[in-house]
């Protein structure tokens, strides 16, 4: 079948645009509300960009969540467990969660060394100029360029495939909602329409899961998906697999996958400014916190997703069709239920739409559909805000404009939405046009940006690093990704070098090894052989005049004018934090919460990576229906825990918050005006 004729035309435009539209007014709506009975007014640069550096963890990983569940996240993982069997879930969740796990001692070093920048360009151009600081820009944003451009290709394709709808509307229509929630919200909103889609995000998967294992006709059971992944392995047998089986770790391919998967996501971690600005708007006492909480909960989204639609997609092919002359799927006479699908289909990420339209017709692809929609959109919201950042801090007050007033820092933040809101589609048009799909680029982002993972990590975290070798490793990286990746392209297929033939696993894999590796061991060696002395020093001064709006001791308002002599509002942070900010940047605990986050990523990526599946690969197991259901039962409780992280911790944490705006909505409603946030007496002693 085929699950373009599912879902009219008119769906498609009615989701991008009408949801769209929906969650524009929804968010604009909240802001108000925000800034009416809390103080927080996105009127404000910081908290425009950083939500005043005051988020609590909970929300930070509801927002780390969504920013990290691209299209890719839902489309290439199903497209990975349709082609490598169990193992494609395990490699493509555990090699996209330990850079964030690992990012957690990133944001701890943020914190120490660089409590007030805006963005991590800004401190590399504090500590090594404006050569180093242009060109980590090219990687910054070339980082965001890509990531941008695998969202709108993997929403426009599964949009077009379920409804027909234009790829070119979808492309354009697609950051066209997203762009006015963000400029009118900034940071805060982002972080709140965040946790909006990851609350639908879940619910919307664990259906599908109770669907596909409990109730569907077609499968309905754990045994019956082992049944029929095993009928589909003597069919048509996973080459480099166990057996041939969809029910093994002993995937040859599934493992290549999963290095080029850790290495190219590294990229998309590291060099991302959207990861940077949520550990910006944390609260510097919780931030590793936020980061690992953010991380394992993120894991079940792909794993769950993929197991559930990736392998009903494989399992439907041994499922006979209403009008099969055969019920063995062996025999030519059989029918499936769905046919298998062109490798085109599934580098564009088709396995999940089309099991989910196969499944449940038209309800399941209207699902699928508003779930991807609210996973492109919201990882589109914090890849605008961040490039918004870097356009404002690290081009416009950088180079342009060193003396820019609020206004015009603000100006320039909205403007940097909206330039990158079309550069999104422009770019999303290119690629489709040129052949590139959502998976060629997933599998490319490495090659191009891996070389600079280790240099910024290094310019961070690490006195003796050396702005030679940091930038000289990246420049050295990029060019030996690109050798390696063009060669091996060219020797495996005979010198033809195109867009199919540049794609494969063995090509990809040379060219992120390449990059990632020659980067790093360039900058680690040259700092190790002439290694500076830096202190930090200039890093921890940058935009240190915003102490006093960070700490909440002035109004988040705009500066007062002269008939606005009265009582300044504060955050509602001031009342319902524990601590002000200063008193969470005392050095001694964030060096020990660096510590932490080291340990705990450290331990968590070797259980991820090393512990659990190598074993599994080398043992060569094919799972028995108590094994796989083991594996099932796992990914479901997963979802259920990370669900009740992401979802209900943060309403727990923000009560006094959440009680503080509905005591004002009931002030105005009985007494119109009486309900505006007024800073306490106390409060306002102590900004004095």
């Amino acid at each position: 079948m085929s699950s373009g004729e599912v879902l009219p035309q008119g769906a498609g435009y009615g989701v991008v645009v009408g949801i769209g539209l929906f969650f524009s007014a929804f968010m604009v709506g909240l802001t108000a509300i925000q800034a009416r009975y809390t103080g927080f007014s996105p009127k404000n640069s910081e908290e425009f960009s950083s939500a005043s550096r005051s988020v609590k963890p909970g929300l930070i990983a509801s927002g780390i969540v969504s920013a990290w569940t691209w299209a890719a996240t839902l489309l290439q993982s199903s497209a990975v467990a349709y082609r490598y069997g169990i193992s494609g879930p395990w490699w493509y969740a555990a090699g996209a969660t330990v850079q964030v796990l690992l990012f957690a001692q990133l944001a701890a070093k943020l914190k120490l060394n660089a409590p007030y920048a805006h963005t991590w360009l800004e401190i590399v151009g504090a500590r090594w100029g404006t050569a180093a600081h242009l060109i980590f820009m090219f990687f910054g944003l070339a980082t965001n360029l890509i990531v941008s451009s695998m969202l709108v290709l993997g929403g426009s394709a599964t949009v077009t495939d379920l409804t027909g709808m234009s790829t070119i509307a979808a492309c354009f229509l697609i950051p066209l909602g997203v762009s006015i929630y963000v400029v009118v919200g900034g940071m805060r909103s982002t972080l709140l329409c965040d946790y909006t889609h990851t609350t639908v995000l879940f619910a919307i998967i664990l259906t599908f899961a109770f669907t596909v294992y409990a109730t569907s006709g077609s499968i309905g059971s754990i045994r019956h998906m082992h049944y029929l992944l095993s009928e589909v392995s003597q069919v048509t047998p996973v080459v480099g697999n166990a057996g041939g089986s969809y029910l093994t770790l002993r995937s040859e391919n599934g493992l290549i996958f999963g290095v080029i998967n850790l290495i190219g996501n590294f990229a998309t971690v590291f060099q991302d400014q959207a990861y940077w600005q949520r550990a910006i708007a944390s609260r510097p006492s919780t931030t590793v916190k936020a980061y690992l909480i953010g991380g394992v909960a993120w894991f079940a989204i792909p794993f769950a997703f993929s197991t559930t639609l990736g392998l009903a997609a494989v399992a439907l092919s041994a499922v006979p069709a209403a009008n099969s002359s055969s019920q063995d799927p062996l025999s030519s006479n059989f029918t499936p239920l769905l046919a298998p699908l062109s490798q085109a289909a599934i580098s564009e990420g088709l396995p999940a739409s089309v099991a989910a339209a196969a499944l449940l017709g038209q309800s399941g692809a209207a699902a699928l559909l508003v779930l991807l929609f609210l996973a492109v959109t919201s990882a589109t919201s914090a890849e605008l805000i961040a490039v918004s950042s870097i356009l404002t801090y690290d081009v416009y007050v950088r180079y342009i404009n060193p003396e820019a007033t609020e206004q015009q820092i603000l100006r320039m933040s909205h403007a940097g939405v909206v330039i990158f809101a079309l550069v999104m589609g422009i770019a999303g048009v290119i690629f489709y046009y040129i052949g590139v799909s959502m998976g060629w680029l997933y599998t490319f982002m490495g090659v191009i940006l891996g070389s600079a993972v280790c240099p910024i990590a290094l310019c961070i975290t690490w006195k003796k690093a050396s702005k030679v070798g940091c930038v000289g490793g990246s420049l050295v990286g990029l060019a030996a990704g690109i050798i390696a990746w063009l060669v091996t392209t060219s020797t495996l297929n005979g010198k033809v070098i195109n867009v199919t033939t540049s794609g494969g696993n063995y090509e990809m894999l040379a060219g992120n090894l390449a990059s990632i590796g020659v980067g790093a061991i360039v900058s680690t060696a040259a700092s190790l052989i002439w290694p500076e002395e830096y202190d930090f020093t200039s890093t921890r001064a940058i935009n240190n005049h915003s102490v006093a709006v960070a700490s909440n001791k002035v109004s988040d308002e705009p500066e007062e004018t002269e008939d606005e002599k009265k009582v300044p509002e504060t955050s509602v942070s001031s009342v319902v934090n524990e601590a002000p900010f200063d008193n969470e940047l005392d050095p001694v605990a964030l060096e020990k919460a660096f510590k932490f986050a080291a340990r705990a990523s450290v331990v968590l990526t070797l259980v991820l990576m090393i512990i659990i599946p190598l074993p599994l690969f080398f043992a060569q197991t094919i799972y028995s229906i108590t094994g796989f259901s083991v594996w099932v039962i796992v990914g479901i409780a997963w979802a259920f825990l990370s669900a009740f992280a992401v979802v209900l911790y943060p309403l727990w944490e923000s009560r006094a918050a959440l009680r503080m705006i509905l005591r004002g909505l009931i002030k105005d409603v009985f007494s119109p005006g009486s309900g505006k946030y007024v800073v306490p007496s106390s409060v306002k002693e102590s900004g004095a």
